[in-house]
């Protein structure tokens, strides 16, 4: 989601709580776009982390460090001469902009009161971090943007500062009921659009929020809104207004399959099925929807070698399957052909010289059959070549029966290491794919590189009912987990006919209750190719059940004796225990 002004509003309200009075102890630049701040308030020190950052401006409070270069940059040595010990005395938002003003209080070299304002602007490529002095005239700023960058606004020692208005939106804390209901109204495009076209502050995330508050289609044109609809629409917007003003945020994250997809800082209702997590603190929020969305983003990038291994060796496996299925479909003729000889020795004396065809009687079916002739050969020859032709093609038949299984085996281990690259959370689950890719041939080994240590570990989960249960992330741990860890009476579950994580629920000698089952059931849909689908069908027996074949990719298991079970893949429920 969009760092919108009303989650800037959300932590103008979290630093007035928490800074309000506090002192600058320590100023750092972590790097050339960022500000480390730690602020000694009562009962301790707050850390405020700033970033200009054109890809990802942000700030919030947190606990983390960050190491500093031994040299500071200007700008930091700057902010120190200033700030060293300052008070601060007042953090607002210009009405909804993306802008936080932190106000503080100094003493110069003379002993007297001076003041001072750290403008933050979360304004996407052109965020900034300004410093000002009291009469609004910049002292500096993280980034210096000239005339020639420019034409709207300099930001250079010396000019005035101002808020640029590029856009010409209102302030949503300010406007009328009716006012609002009027300029939505005459506006010809979808609602949401309106919305945050009109107002600052607003995303089109909220918009889309706002408009679900309402009972209306976000997409829906303005123009199609009845009296009722601006009426419910004006409701919903002033409901979040009032809460922008009174304070009263909801700071929450809404996950798809455990990867963080929005946050705001009001609860989004219109994400009926999402897993939704609230916080307290939206800074809490902010750090780690971040880091969870980056963490997910570097897993991507990192694991991008390894996917296009994967892939290209799919891609030429399957193409070399549907050509050996296609060849095998070739070999269908070669019992026609088999019988073609058999006629041609039983009947062909019949056959007369330079012929083009026969006509028999076939044995095996009591039908007539009519047989294609070389007229330049003989009966016997004729016969002698549909032989051949039947030998031939019954060696390429037993060829293609053990080569299409072997190239199948190959596509399913293909498969699942590739579905076992998308539940990948952490680098040191990437490194246990590659060892698969390097001991099944995909992959050389570097000559003298030894067998990469493992620190990767199965999913552990806890049932509603106390059980332990282990997930598989890749061949390997699923081959541990099934054939060393588990015991014959412990239970096993896989999504069927498709790749997925062995999934291991510990008995300890117990009868499960269903509810665990279904638990099970519904990590080994979320663990698999079928966590996209509304259902999955999903396989469980006891253990002892499970055979390797001799032989067999990692992975691979056999059993005859199973329960099924239809289920979904929300896992939200479940408790995932960090070993």
């Amino acid at each position: 989601m969009a760092f919108d002004g009303v989650t800037i509003a959300n932590i103008v309200k979290e630093l007035n709580d928490t800074l309000l009075g506090g002192r600058i102890y320590k100023i750092a630049q972590p790097e050339a776009d960022e500000l480390l701040l730690t602020v000694k308030v009562n009962g301790g020190q707050k850390r405020l982390f700033i970033s200009a950052g054109a890809s990802l401006p942000l700030i919030y409070l947190t606990e983390n460090n960050k190491p500093s270069p031994l040299t500071a940059p200007s700008f930091c040595m700057l902010l120190r001469k200033h700030l060293q010990n300052a008070r601060i005395t007042g953090i607002t938002q210009p009405g909804l902009e993306r802008i936080v003003q932190i106000e503080m209080e100094h003493l110069n070299e003379l002993g007297d009161l001076c003041s001072k304002t750290l403008i933050v602007e979360i304004m996407g490529k052109h965020s900034n971090i300004i410093f000002v002095n009291d009469e609004n005239i910049i002292i500096d700023s993280i980034k210096h943007i000239s005339g020639m960058v420019s034409s709207v606004r300099e930001v250079l020692p010396g000019r005035a500062y101002f808020i640029p208005e590029t856009q010409e939106k209102e302030n949503p804390l300010a406007v009328e009921r009716e006012a609002f209901i009027h300029t939505v109204h005459r506006k010809t495009m979808p609602v949401y659009k309106a919305l945050y076209g009109t107002y600052t502050g607003i995303s089109p995330v909220l918009s889309q929020e706002i408009c679900f508050r309402a009972g209306l289609d976000g997409d829906y044109s303005t123009a199609s809104l009845g009296e009722d609809h601006l009426r419910r629409l004006a409701d919903a917007f002033f409901s979040v207004m009032d809460g922008v003003k009174n304070g009263s945020f909801q700071p929450n994250i809404v996950y798809e399959h455990s990867v963080p997809v929005e946050f705001a800082a009001f609860t989004l209702t219109m994400y009926e099925d999402g897993e939704r997590r609230s916080f307290d603190s939206v800074s809490t929020l902010l750090e780690q929807y971040y880091a969870q969305k980056n963490a997910v983003t570097r897993i991507r990038q990192k694991s991008v070698d390894l996917r296009k291994i994967v892939q290209t060796a799919l891609e030429r496996n399957v193409k070399k399957y549907d050509l050996q299925i296609k060849q095998m479909k070739d070999t269908e003729k070669k019992d026609k052909y088999k019988v073609y000889g058999e006629l041609l020795n039983t009947y062909g004396y019949n056959v007369e010289p330079g012929a083009k065809s026969m006509t028999a009687l076939n044995y095996y079916t009591d039908e007539e059959i009519k047989i294609p002739l070389d007229p330049t050969l003989s009966p016997s020859e004729n016969a002698k070549k549909y032989f051949e032709k039947y030998n031939k093609l019954k060696r390429t038949y037993e060829a293609l029966s053990e080569l299409t299984l072997e190239v199948k085996a190959e596509i399913e281990h293909l498969e699942s290491i590739s579905a076992s690259l998308d539940i990948a959370l952490a680098e040191e689950d990437l490194v246990q794919i590659k060892e698969e890719l390097i001991e099944s041939g995909y992959i050389r080994r570097k000559g003298g590189t030894r067998k990469a240590k493992i620190t990767s570990r199965p999913f552990h989960y806890i049932s509603s009912d106390g059980f332990h249960i282990y997930v598989g992330k890749n061949n390997y741990q699923n081959e541990e987990l099934t054939f060393k860890f588990a015991s014959g009476s412990d239970w096993w579950f896989h999504a069927k006919g498709m790749p997925g994580s062995h999934v291991i629920v510990k008995s300890g000698g117990k009868e499960l209750p269903d509810r665990t089952f279904e638990e099970a059931a519904r990590l080994a849909a979320y663990y698999s190719r079928a966590r996209e689908q509304d259902k999955a069908e999903i396989d469980y027996t006891e253990k002892k059940n499970v055979k390797k074949p001799n032989g067999a990719k990692p992975g691979f298991v056999i059993y005859h004796t199973n329960f099924s079970m239809t289920i979904d893949s929300d896992i939200s429920s479940l408790q995932l225990v960090l070993d």
